[in-house]
């Protein structure tokens, strides 16, 4: 439900959902599938860094 969410919202796994169906054409389930992973993954390297999350996507801008 987390990515079904996430891509509701402007930011950067929204522009990657639309950017992986429109262009190259791939199935939604499998890019939430990928969304999910990469949520996973962020939450458990911000426990093991014991560090705040710092979204570096918004200075890339």
């Amino acid at each position: 439900m987390a990515s079904m969410s996430v891509i509701q919202h402007r930011g950067e796994f929204q522009q990657y959902y639309q950017k992986r169906i429109t262009e190259k054409g791939k199935n939604k389930m499998s890019t939430l599938n990928i969304i999910r992973n990469k949520i996973v993954f962020r939450v458990f390297a911000v426990i093991k860094r014991e560090t705040p999350y710092v979204d570096l996507y918004k200075f890339a801008a």
